[in-house]
């Protein structure tokens, strides 16, 4: 797995994902509000690494404060392609290597994307200082049911996934990067985004029924679930 997988145009992963994934950004938008909210949080300047289609600064632009600046950076054209439309005064869209810029902002956002970058510590190092606070998004793909049906190697080949994590090697990871964890919690995307098969409906059952039990049980036992966690 290489940087071509994103960076060439009409690459891979474009095809792999033709939307980008914009149809789960609305939720992630609201992890994103959730946390800042509990923490009152009140960041005027805001970055989003690896921005994808950029939905998710789109959707955040539209319910957060009208005096916050936005700003996403992606080092694929394809990316950065789709996200030309949704620009606005307050919102803007960068073809740039988000490790190599020395702006600096209030909140840096990592929506489900260091799993994806081969030196992810390095990585990890480089961006800690270009923000205030940093809310990461990260898939835990470490789960006795994934292991089992040997779905690790799956999203490797369709999603770029390189590194693959459980909680408390999600947390290890950030910590040892040198961020201190001010807050987190799962979150249940299996159980509350729409399902696209019989099958995978079938599945939201069992893991709503454990998580409501234990919540560490089911993303360990079950999996499908991800972390979002307020550093700075």
């Amino acid at each position: 797995m290489t940087e071509n997988f994103y960076t060439e145009k009409n690459g891979k992963y474009l095809k792999n994902h033709p939307e980008w994934h914009v149809e789960d950004s609305p939720w992630k938008a609201n992890q994103i509000l959730k946390i800042l909210h509990r923490n009152k949080m009140d960041p005027k300047s805001i970055a989003e690494v690896g921005c994808g289609a950029g939905e998710i600064l789109n959707r955040l632009y539209h319910k957060m404060s009208s005096d916050i600046i936005f700003t996403g950076y992606d080092i694929s054209i394809d990316a950065i392609n789709l996200t030309k439309k949704k620009e606005k005064d307050r919102l803007i869209y960068k073809h740039e290597n988000f490790s190599k810029t020395n702006k600096k902002f209030d909140l840096l956002l990592m929506m489900d994307v260091f799993e994806h970058v081969e030196d992810y510590l390095g990585f990890l190092r480089s961006c800690k200082d270009k923000a205030k606070n940093t809310i990461f998004h990260i898939p835990l793909d470490i789960s006795v049911h994934d292991i089992l049906r040997n779905r690790l190697i799956n999203g490797r080949n369709s999603g770029g996934h390189l590194h693959y994590f459980m909680k408390d090697t999600a947390i290890a990871t950030l910590i040892d990067s040198g961020y201190e964890i001010v807050d987190f919690f799962y979150t249940a995307g299996t159980i509350e985004l729409p399902r696209k098969t019989f099958k995978s409906k079938l599945a939201v059952f069992p893991r709503k029924i454990l998580y409501k039990i234990n919540k560490d049980l089911a993303a360990k036992i079950l999996g499908g679930f991800s972390l979002l966690v307020l550093t700075k």
